[in-house]
């Protein structure tokens, strides 16, 4: 069976098709119209020449950076403004003529990993996305959890646990609350926060490559980011208990988090000890655009 997969990113479209081991046949990116109709012209493209140049037809998922309401049945919660508040899944499957499904793009995330990637076999799985922001996913047998209210996995907007005094009442979110957990443990905000300090830097990967060369300002920075991080993951595993956590975007490429992570955990995790594996991404920034065809 041919799956079809579709990231639609604020900057960049990109499709998939896999055969029905996991093999990729085809893969096209496109820049990102921004506006509606374009959107819709440009995923139906993309499919099309998918489908020609391999002479068959394929379902079709789409992860997109917010969620279709499932109330409404309308996109919200997308940074892709220009799509809120659209039919999009309906809009879509009346083009290409068939069923789509759409399904936020931290959720796609955590499928392509826990179908094939580095959660394969793990029941369930906690996909976390740590770049410019912070998005989550959970994937349980390898199908998205999207909850009731279509938000499952939207860890980063729940407020930084067990804040300190000089945490209280720092930061402000997108979304219109104060301290949340994207504010302080994204890329953004671990730079934010070295740069606070008297630090320079523009990435989380520099400020790791300084604290390697010495740095004390870095160190400092990237000591209370793991806290910060540990706390985060543990108020996860307290409340979900997850096989394995997966961690993707830019941050998760800062490898030494992963040695050190373990010994943090437990002092958060209700018992005091924690085994909860940790683990970098297989595929990077293709898990949300296979995750998208594995939707089906």
């Amino acid at each position: 069976m041919l799956r079809i997969g579709v990231d639609l990113g604020g900057t960049k479209i990109e499709v998939v098709a896999l055969d029905g081991e996991g093999k990729e046949l085809f893969r096209k990116r496109i820049p990102t119209p921004r506006e509606y109709i374009a959107t819709l012209n440009a995923i139906e493209s993309l499919v099309n020449d998918a489908e020609s140049t391999l002479g068959q037809k394929g379902s079709v998922g789409v992860g997109i950076p917010g969620v279709i309401s499932p109330f409404s049945g309308l996109v919200k919660n997308a940074n892709s403004t220009w799509i809120n508040g659209q039919p999009l899944d309906i809009d879509l499957g009346e083009r290409l003529g068939r069923e789509v499904r759409v399904a936020n793009d931290a959720n796609c995330f955590a499928v392509s990993e826990a179908i094939d990637g580095s959660a394969a076999g793990k029941g369930v799985v906690f996909g976390v996305i740590i770049g410019t922001g912070c998005g989550a996913g959970v994937a349980i047998n390898g199908k998205v959890h999207g909850g009731g209210n279509g938000i499952g996995g939207e860890w980063g907007h729940n407020p930084l646990p067990w804040m300190t005094k000089d945490e209280f009442n720092t930061t402000s979110c997108f979304c219109g609350n104060k301290d949340c957990i994207e504010t302080f443990i994204s890329g953004t905000g671990f730079v934010r926060d070295f740069k606070a300090a008297g630090g320079n830097a523009i990435s989380g990967i520099e400020i790791a490559a300084l604290m390697e060369s010495g740095d004390r300002l870095a160190k400092a920075a990237f000591e209370r980011y793991m806290d910060r991080l540990a706390r985060s993951l543990a108020h996860v595993i307290n409340i979900l208990d997850p096989d394995v956590i997966v961690l993707g975007g830019g941050v998760s490429n800062i490898d030494v988090i992963y040695p050190l992570l373990p010994d943090l955990l437990p002092k958060y995790v209700l018992g005091r000890e924690c085994r909860t594996p940790v683990v970098k991404n297989i595929y990077g920034g293709s898990s949300g655009v296979r995750g998208a065809a594995w939707l089906w």
